[in-house]
């Protein structure tokens, strides 16, 4: 019978996986800071780091019709030089603070979205690289490659499957550098593989619940989940 810790872990990251199947995003955010509790940073990191790749790969095949790769390249280009300075920032930042302006950040652009629902769409694509390189900033610091995406993919205004095929192929980029700087430093152990091997059933069955969950989902009810799990998400990082 699986002790308490496996079974918080499994409860973790199955209604992680369910939350990033239906809405696109939100799997690290609320992963990373529970795992951590129960089973401290240094072993949590790369266990949802490989948790995170593989949901992704599966929500990509899902998604692969919203897929454009015109979008994520330049996304992914910019992330890819954010990635190791984020890596190295982390040891001279105040990582609280960061995540403290980044939820006021994504609270407040929650309530804009809320007050401003019809506001014209971001037309320029130029700023994807920015938006790209700070993604991988803070997916290489602190895990949380999505806010500035998912911000930026709202004013684009992206459909939903353009909207979820772009931050799944984005965190499964951003991710795979971050595994392999794990590999590097000698983080994957037997032990975190051994956890990551038991949580994958949880993780297919929170997909598997999240594509049931998404078919009852209109887009415009699509629209206001989104915007309700972005002031979620804000309040998860300020606490």
């Amino acid at each position: 019978m699986p002790d308490v810790t496996t079974l918080l872990l499994l409860a973790i990251v199955f209604l992680a996986a369910l939350l990033q199947t239906t809405s696109g995003f939100g799997f690290a955010l609320m992963a990373m800071p529970l795992v951590a509790l129960v089973i401290g940073v240094k072993a949590a990191a790369p266990l949802v780091a490989l948790a995170g790749i593989t949901l992704y790969a599966v929500n990509l095949a899902r998604y692969r019709r919203g897929f454009d790769g015109r979008t994520v390249l330049p996304l992914a280009v910019a992330a890819a030089l954010g990635v190791p300075l984020g890596v190295w920032a982390l040891s001279s930042l105040d990582e609280d603070l960061i995540k403290r302006v980044l939820g006021v950040i994504l609270i407040a652009y929650a309530l804009y979205g809320v007050w401003k629902p019809r506001s014209a769409p971001l037309r320029s694509d130029l700023w994807a690289y920015p938006v790209g390189f700070l993604a991988g900033l803070l997916g290489g610091a602190f895990n949380t490659a999505g806010p500035p995406v998912i911000i930026y993919g709202n004013l684009k205004q992206w459909p939903r499957d353009l909207f979820r095929s772009t931050l799944q192929a984005l965190f499964l980029f951003s991710g795979s550098l971050v595994i392999a700087a794990h590999a590097a430093a000698g983080n994957l152990t037997n032990a975190v593989l051994t956890t990551y091997l038991l949580l994958v059933p949880a993780l297919l069955l929170g997909v598997w619940s999240g594509a049931w969950v998404d078919r009852h989902i209109s887009n415009q009810h699509f629209r206001v989940l989104v915007q309700i799990l972005i002031f979620a998400t804000g309040l998860l990082l300020l606490i």
